[in-house]
């Protein structure tokens, strides 16, 4: 059986570092988007204004706009064909606002144009669950039943699911920003001077992206120092 101390292996601080780079993204962007959500932007757009005006300049009439609950809840569904902003977003006017806009309608030109990447995200999503949910158990189950390696290897196989879909999800993130960044150049919703304000809202989101993955990443190599064949305790 694995011994208590296990759960005290020095591999925890594997851990502790990545729920500290996850804290330090996420007051970065929170930080980087209330700095620039006080600057209003000229044209007095707001984010849902911006994303309808977006979505009809790309030609895509079959997406939906709606206003959610939450803080930076904003998001894409391309099941539904659904863009959601969150209130901080859908009625501000501010420049943070407008750039978190675009990068869903980034996400939305995404899938109108059938993004291979955005696919692949798309279809990997139920592993990547199964991952996220059952990883863990089925350590537990192999550790129990005195050590069975193969249902601990199939655990940790199918929590490294979870890592793989936050590694595609990288490529989708930055292209959607890309694509963001182009649209609003052109003048039309933000000025020349605004435009950096917006790409560092949008470069500041996507390190919580970076974060998340180097965190899951570090988990990961936590659970093969613990859980690996070499480390196993009678």
């Amino acid at each position: 059986m694995l011994p208590i101390y296990g759960f005290f292996h020095p591999s925890y601080f594997l851990v502790i570092i990545g729920l500290v780079i996850s804290m330090i993204a996420s007051a970065y962007v929170n930080s980087t988007f209330k700095k620039y959500d006080q600057v209003k932007s000229r044209n007095n757009v707001t984010g849902t204004r911006a994303a309808q005006f977006i979505l009809q300049s790309e030609h895509i009439g079959d997406v939906g706009v709606q206003q959610i609950s939450g803080h930076l809840t904003d998001n894409y569904n391309s099941g539904k064909k659904i863009l959601s902003l969150s209130a901080a977003t859908a009625q501000s006017t501010s420049v943070a606002a407008i750039g978190v806009a675009a990068h869903e309608c980034g996400h939305a030109v995404q899938d109108h144009t059938g993004y291979s990447p955005l696919k692949i995200r798309a279809a990997i999503v139920p592993v990547a669950n199964f991952g996220s949910m059952l990883s863990f158990p089925i350590i537990m189950i192999g550790v129990l039943l005195s050590w069975n390696q193969t249902l601990i290897n199939i655990g940790i196989l199918a929590f490294s699911l979870v890592l793989l879909f936050q590694l595609v999800t990288l490529p989708v993130e930055f292209n959607a920003s890309r694509r963001a960044l182009k649209i609003l150049s052109d003048g039309n919703l933000l000025t020349e001077e605004e435009v950096p304000m917006a790409r560092k809202v949008l470069l500041a989101a996507a390190l919580t992206y970076v974060a998340a993955a180097l965190s899951t990443f570090l988990q990961l190599l936590r659970l093969i120092l613990l859980f690996s064949g070499n480390n196993r305790r009678n």
